[in-house]
């Protein structure tokens, strides 16, 4: 929400230096190449520091006005070696961030109401904003993309680093999981399709609108408040299943019940621009009656009994009979989305598997555990700890990828801060008076101006 209201100040900001009857008048302030930088824009991105809480001082002024310098330089090179952010690709950021803000203000026009602008002047304010940033951000992967670190690096890097600066790594965990899914007779799964057909038929029959349904019905919470709609999305950011029938769809037209690893859906499509669509939807999870929680917490004893009195590994049983798609061939070893590793600290922990873990020990195997998947689905676990790590100083043994990590990015910092110091020499750079007194990191702003 923090992040939000800073942007909301940010694009108010530049709404305040674009009118015409402002006291301010604008002027350029830098020259990097053929690009320029607009007082009126480092004001902006001035009252944006301001905003996250920072100290009004000429120095944070002068740090802001070497930020927008460093961006127009990657913008120039970008334009040399014709990088470029496509429209569709600049759509995208702009939706998706204007539908975090539809959604914490709770509705589109609440949002028009608070900035006193249409939806459409708000994504153009937000492409001025973002364009460069984006462009920016492409030319400085570039810059650094190949960078890596070998083992003899990393040894090295690690070498330097002072005991004090190393981050203490809280307690992690490794483990592996079985899942089993309860499976739901003919006639249980009934009860929740019979449901949804009657509200289906209302919505068809013109008896209810789709909007209000879903208000009432869905058990999306996040998109139940906006009368179901979830804004544009590719197939590849939907489940593949809503994807087919959104896709399907003409503007308006009202699916087929369908289903998804979330649950059951009633589609209707809003609108199509390209491979991208805005839908809204109705979201059901079928009711898991008691008999059928038990059938699959037998299963699960089953399975227990497979390692506990047949020999059988843990890995090799959740390589078998595991329901989950994205362990099983792991052997049920789950992987930290956010690090790429297998080890999670607490707070890296889903909420639905941090108290489960919490008190197990070194290779202790538990029992059947009912709780809930990422998606809001019932699950039974049998969980193994591979390992608990106390909380330490990170080191080479136990913290490799960690340090890895840490060591190209030293690197890169210093690939990028040479290629700034070519580029300063390379490029013709103005500047204006006010800013040469500024204290800058990189010392040669300066340095080609009259």
């Amino acid at each position: 929400m923090r992040k939000f209201i800073i942007l909301i100040l940010f694009l108010n900001s530049i709404s305040l230096f674009s009118q015409n009857d402002t006291i301010i008048i604008d002027q350029i302030v830098a020259r990097i190449g053929d690009e320029i930088i607009l007082q009126s824009s480092v004001e902006a991105m001035y009252a944006q520091w301001l905003a996250e809480g920072n100290s009004a001082s000429p120095q944070a002024r002068c740090m802001v006005f070497e930020k927008l310098l460093l961006e127009k330089l990657l913008v120039n090179q970008a334009k040399i070696d014709s990088i470029e952010v496509t429209e569709s690709e600049l759509d995208m950021q702009v939706d998706s961030r204007v539908e975090i803000f539809v959604m914490q203000m709770g509705g589109q026009a609440e949002l028009e109401s608070y900035l006193n602008k249409s939806i459409f002047e708000i994504k153009e304010d937000l492409k001025k904003v973002l364009k460069d940033q984006l462009v920016a951000e492409k030319m400085k992967q570039k810059i650094v993309e190949e960078i890596t670190a070998t083992p003899a690096e990393v040894a090295e890097y690690y070498k330097t680093l002072n005991q004090d600066s190393l981050p203490l790594i809280d307690i992690t965990y490794e483990f592996r999981q079985i899942i089993v899914y309860p499976n739901l007779t003919v006639e249980e799964e009934a009860i929740t399709l019979d449901k949804m057909q009657e509200i289906r038929q209302k919505i068809v029959n013109g008896e209810r609108k789709f909007e209000s349904m879903a208000r009432m019905y869905s058990e999306d919470q996040q998109s139940q408040k906006n009368g179901g709609e979830i804004g544009f999305l590719s197939r590849g950011e939907l489940d593949p299943e809503y994807a087919k029938a959104a896709f399907s769809l003409d503007v308006g037209e009202v699916s087929e019940i369908i289903k998804s690893q979330f649950g059951y859906h009633i589609i209707q499509l809003i609108e199509r621009r390209g491979e991208r669509v805005n839908t809204r939807h109705i979201l059901i999870k079928p009711i898991i009656p008691v008999e059928a929680q038990q059938r699959a917490v037998s299963k699960a004893d089953s399975l227990l009994k497979l390692i506990n009195e047949e020999n059988r590994t843990f890995k090799e049983v959740a390589a078998e009979f595991s329901e989950d798609k994205d362990t099983k061939n792991n052997g049920g070893l789950v992987y930290n989305q956010m690090t790429g590793s297998s080890k999670f600290t607490v707070d890296e922990l889903p909420f639905y598997q941090k108290y489960d873990l919490m008190n197990m020990e070194n290779g202790e195997i538990s029992k059947p555990i009912v709780g809930y998947d990422a998606t809001g689905n019932t699950v039974i676990r049998i969980y193994y700890l591979e390992s608990k790590t106390p909380a330490h100083v990170a080191n080479m043994k136990d913290d490799y990828l960690l340090i890895q990590d840490m060591a190209v990015k030293n690197k890169s910092n210093k690939v990028f801060d040479e290629w700034v110091k070519e580029q300063q020499s390379a490029v013709y750079i103005n500047i204006d008076k006010q800013y040469h007194s500024c204290k800058f990191k990189y010392k040669n702003w300066v340095k080609n101006n009259n």
